[in-house]
């Protein structure tokens, strides 16, 4: 694994060792085509060359056309241009002024539509999840309106890996002739992404959690959605997002998205068994725990989980120490741990929901170093519980 031999990384779900294939294939394009993709020269048709190859490349894995296929810096920009241009486009057109989120959005999709409504005045509107974290299509269908700008569902949910029913969601949205926006960045390198399937017609890729380069993302756009730029200037991206593209990246992250995708299912199952092997033990051998988010319907790489008592920042610093490094849903603000808003979200009570570790494992994951990870846990949860009642 190309990582430091001393920590045992279980964090993929915030970001994977980018593979080596792909690192070399962003190479020549720092040096030798590194040309301007509008450029009339040659070096600048080389790069452009190489920049509508990668477009194509994401239009066949996701069976859709390659102009609908929009390079950004990152899922991040990808659900800020989807929200924004969108709402903006639909206020402007039909008088649109309703947002439809889920309560369990990465913060990417949730501030942008908090800053639409505190600044642009939309009203926006929280669908509830279950105690799974997942949003029930009847929730949806009961919420949409005649002025509801898009609506917005998380594919598969960061720190509970809980995965939605996209495609019954579409179905429901399309019924209205409403745009359905999905945040799929922790599924990019886990699921099957076929959007004559999904349904959705927008849906966001980072690359650096599909071991790309940090920097680069996608955002597909179905064609004739309405939508206004955000980032203006020049007529990049079918004028939709204006800045020189990263020609290295966006070449490279086309290569990781195939090594991803490819035999994805054989790649699931291996990480499924891991990620099973985690959760059995974890509920077997330590007390007063959970697991958050679906029992079988989340992402085959991901185990999440809340103690009772415990702090999950204080857990996390002392899993680091013990050389294994994973998350938390948790958030210290002004030096007061608080509970996530997702976890909260769910119903979990404060003393469950501030106790949280996600464990996500990759493609470079050892069954030998899961052993040590579940071996080391038991005793870590237990001195955290010491400290918070020391």
């Amino acid at each position: 694994m190309p990582n430091s031999s001393s920590t045992v990384y279980l964090d993929h779900g915030a970001t994977t060792p980018m593979d080596p294939r792909v690192l070399e294939a962003m190479q020549p394009f720092f040096h030798e085509d590194f040309g301007n993709p509008v450029s009339v020269h040659s070096l600048g048709q080389s790069a452009e060359a190489a920049l509508e190859n990668a477009r194509q490349r994401f239009a066949k894995q996701l069976n859709i056309l390659p102009e609908e296929i929009i390079f950004t810096s990152g899922g991040t920009e990808s659900d800020n241009l989807a929200l924004r241009g969108v709402a903006f486009a639909a206020r402007k057109n039909r008088g649109a002024n309703h947002i439809l989120i889920s309560s369990v959005e990465h913060d990417a999709v949730a501030r942008t539509a908090e800053q639409l409504a505190e600044i642009h005045e939309f009203e926006v509107e929280l669908i509830p999840v279950d105690a799974f974290g997942q949003v029930q299509p009847a929730d949806v269908a009961s919420r949409i309106r005649s002025d509801t700008a898009l609506v917005s569902i998380v594919l598969a949910n960061n720190e509970v890996g809980t995965i939605s029913p996209l495609r019954e969601i579409s179905e429901i949205c399309k019924k209205h002739n409403i745009p359905l926006h999905s945040d799929a960045v922790q599924a990019g390198a886990y699921l099957a992404m076929d959007m004559q399937k999904l349904g959705a017609d927008m849906l966001s890729l980072g690359a650096h959690k599909f071991y790309g380069p940090k920097g680069a993302g996608v955002l597909y756009l179905r064609e004739g959605t309405d939508i206004v730029p955000i980032q203006t200037g020049g007529s990049h991206e079918h004028g939709l997002r204006a800045g020189t593209q990263n020609t290295a990246y966006i070449a490279a992250m086309a290569l990781a998205y195939e090594i991803v995708q490819s035999d994805i299912e054989k790649r699931a199952a291996q990480l499924q068994e891991l990620r099973d092997q985690i959760i059995t033990k974890v509920l077997a051998t330590i007390p007063d725990v959970k697991l958050s988010g679906h029992p079988s319907e989340r992402l085959p790489n991901h185990a999440s989980f809340v103690f009772r008592g415990v702090d999950g920042n204080a857990l996390l610093m002392l899993l680091d120490s013990a050389g294994f490094a994973c998350s938390s849903g948790s958030a210290c603000k002004t030096g007061d741990p608080e509970p996530s808003e997702i976890l909260t979200a769910m119903g979990l009570e404060r003393d469950w929901a501030l106790g949280s570790l996600r464990v996500t494992v990759g493609v470079h994951s050892q069954s030998e170093d899961i052993d040590a990870f579940l071996d080391a846990l038991p005793e870590i949860v237990e001195r955290t519980r010491a400290l918070e009642t020391a």
